[in-house]
């Protein structure tokens, strides 16, 4: 299979060839024809001077034809004989006094052919006309060497260019696919498992672009298998915390170690409950991520969801002593919403808040038109979080503060999921906080 820098350089070449051998050609037809134009405009000078030089010495055209009769059988351009005349002399009224291709003596000369002929002047007028006609040229020994000698040099030039051709070809096609050889290897080195794989970007047009596209692919590549692997890690973990107490627990009460009581079946029954919600929550995942994520859209008023929000969480705020404060709008529009789904998105994003808001503290629920959309929002009076953990905080199974156990903290997956969920139905979710100021978290939903 030939490489595609041969190819290139065989391209180059080919077009060079072609177009030095058109060049060529048309430079030697092009030589040889103005050539025989120049002779025949020179001797066309010479015998109009000699003609003006006879017309001087006669007073007349009495007797001219028997001087270019005589002047013929003397030769003609390049000392060729000539059977016939080859130009035509008209006198002062336009008629043929000696005879050339395509008029007789006595005819008329046309008017083109007057205008495009040597004109003969005596004292500033006009006696006659010489009418060029086809010169047979043949060249004398000088002249044929010349025109050797041209087309000579037409073919060295020639394969001079064409070694030029073939040593630029070479130089480009490999500079234009020196690119293209570091991406295969780049991609042979992705296919063999080393990933995130740079190549240098030489160039902004289509190369660079490819260039580029190809590191952004091969560090998205290589960021996306690192959060797999440490996503699979997070999944273990978090299985074998339940299944490890469910097993410790059930094997404790078959030995004989732990008393068969209620206490005992219900710490079993707790875990096998949160091993169950973990598995929930990374199906949800798991739909959201292949593009399956059922969503049932129906018109539902922001300020219903919100309220219905705070009367669920009521009781479990005032046992906190945190206040739930709902404020809306007037006049919201209705939202083309899940509402299963978004409450799932609110109810995730609450336990959050109630999680890190202290006793005492409070948390608003608002609600306001935007021009394109609503926006919602949940505001917590917590400790907040720094700006590199704010930009982390709907990575999945991440953590704020990592000391944090998993009975405090959850699963880890609910901001993930409320994520997710947000943007299957076109909306947008993000966070600000500063340490010390509270968490607030920013749903767009359009319209």
């Amino acid at each position: 299979m030939r490489s595609i820098t041969l190819k290139m350089v065989l391209a180059f070449l080919g077009i060079a060839l072609v177009s030095i051998m058109l060049i060529v050609l048309l430079a030697r037809w092009n030589t040889g024809t103005e050539f025989t134009r120049f002779i025949s405009d020179r001797w066309g000078e010479d015998m109009g001077e000699n003609l003006t030089n006879y017309y001087l010495e006669n007073g007349s055209w009495e007797g001219v034809q028997r001087a270019i009769a005589a002047s013929r059988n003397q030769g003609a351009p390049g000392n060729t004989p000539l059977q016939r005349p080859f130009f035509t002399l008209a006198n002062e009224n336009g008629r043929v006094i000696s005879a050339g291709p395509g008029y007789h003596r006595g005819e008329k000369v046309q008017q083109v052919d007057l205008e495009n002929g040597i004109p003969i002047e005596v004292d500033g007028k006009r006696v006659g006309t010489l009418v060029m006609g086809k010169v047979p040229l043949e060249r004398n020994p000088r002249e044929a060497e010349f025109i050797q000698r041209t087309n000579r040099m037409l073919v060295f030039s020639a394969l001079a260019a064409s070694v030029v051709a073939l040593l630029i070809g070479i130089f480009l096609s490999r500079t234009l696919t020196r690119p293209i050889r570091e991406l295969t290897e780049a991609t042979h080195a992705v296919a063999e498992g080393r990933l995130g794989q740079q190549v240098s970007v030489r160039s902004k047009d289509e190369m660079g672009e490819l260039a580029e596209s190809f590191n952004k692919m091969s560090a998205d590549l290589a960021r996306s298998t690192k959060s797999r692997k440490q996503m699979t890690a997070d999944i273990a973990h978090e299985l074998r915390t339940p299944l490890s107490l469910i097993i410790g627990h059930a094997e404790a009460v078959h030995d004989g170690v732990l008393p068969p009581t209620k206490e005992n079946f219900e710490i079993i029954r707790e875990e096998a409950l949160r091993l169950e919600h973990l598995v929930d929550d990374l199906r949800t995942l798991s739909l959201a991520d292949a593009g399956e994520l059922s969503i049932t859209p129906q018109p539902v008023s922001p300020q219903k969801l919100l309220n219905d929000l705070q009367a669920t969480y009521q009781h479990i705020a005032s046992q906190k002593k945190v206040k739930i404060a709902v404020e809306t709008s007037s006049e919201l529009p209705m939202l083309d919403i899940d509402p299963g789904r978004m409450t799932q998105v609110l109810t995730n994003i609450l336990d959050n808040a109630l999680q890190h808001t202290p006793e005492g503290g409070r948390i608003n629920l608002t609600a306001r038109n935007l021009d394109d959309g609503v926006l919602l929002s949940i505001q917590d009076s917590g400790s907040g979080i720094q700006g590199q953990d704010a930009n982390r905080i709907f990575e999945r199974f991440y953590r704020a503060d990592a000391a944090r156990n998993r009975d405090d903290g959850g699963s880890g997956l609910g901001l993930a999921i409320a994520k997710s969920i947000v943007q299957a139905h076109n909306g947008q979710i993000w966070v600000e906080s500063e340490p010390g100021q509270g968490l607030m978290i920013y749903i767009k939903i359009p319209i």
